[in-house]
């Protein structure tokens, strides 16, 4: 691999910028300055510095964010989630796996491997979803089990959802493995209350960190991301 390449995927700089810093005798590889931008690197054996600091290579990268609401899931337009992951944020072809809506909040993946998001999003993995909400008026049995057969919406017949209600029916959890359009909101709405507050807490084998307050962020670790994998393999 180019070494400006290299330097550029594990910095927040372009690859103009990192040739640059290059140049300028900012980057080492085995503890030699090399000021080439088309030195050969190889990221399994040699060692990279920028500035004095390690800079590990990583093909992929994988954060979790407790998205709060009042950002879209895009990449794209004004208060999106990736502005919450600050330089991080600005690392090129980062994305948000799957999308929550504006006003929804919670467990967000963010990452730049594409195959695997796409993978974890397939209604035939059947990833499962986990979603705190709170609903007025209070479900009736007659809601939840429409919700645990399968609600027949206007355009789809959900699959069945596991759901644990509060004893007073004003909350509880819901679990699908589909991501529609409101799907959650819709469902209930369906069965007669309207979503008043809604959270993402899991994403197939992820559970929100409740270390990470609202617009809170931090890297998987390696298990973590090990098991999105096998998820996305398998299903779960």
């Amino acid at each position: 691999m180019r070494l400006d390449k290299y330097t550029a995927s594990v910095s927040h700089l372009s690859r103009r910028d990192a040739s640059g810093a290059i140049r300028r005798g900012r980057v080492a590889v085995n503890g030699a300055v090399v000021r080439s931008p088309d030195a050969a690197v190889d990221p399994d054996r040699d060692t990279v510095e920028i500035d004095g600091v390690p800079a590990v290579y990583a093909a992929n990268v994988y954060y979790m964010l407790n998205k709060p609401a009042g950002y879209i899931s895009s990449t794209e337009g004004s208060r999106t989630v990736l502005a919450l992951l600050g330089e991080d944020g600005a690392r090129r072809g980062l994305f948000p796996c799957g999308r929550l809506d504006a006003d929804t909040e919670g467990l967000l993946l963010i990452t730049d491997d594409g195959p695997l998001a796409h993978l974890l999003l397939s209604p035939r993995r059947h990833v499962e979803k986990e979603y705190f909400f709170e609903c007025s008026p209070a479900l009736t049995d007659e809601g939840i089990k429409m919700i645990e057969e399968g609600a027949v919406l206007s355009d789809f017949t959900a699959k069945p959802a596991k759901i644990a209600p509060s004893p007073d029916r004003l909350s509880g959890t819901i679990t699908v493995t589909e991501g529609k359009y409101h799907q959650v909101k819709r469902m209930l709405a369906r069965a007669g209350s309207e979503v008043t507050y809604l959270r993402r807490v899991r994403f197939g084998p992820l559970t929100l960190d409740p270390a990470l307050g609202p617009g809170g962020y931090r890297p998987l670790t390696r298990g973590e991301t090990d098991a999105l994998k096998r998820a996305s393999e398998k299903g779960n």
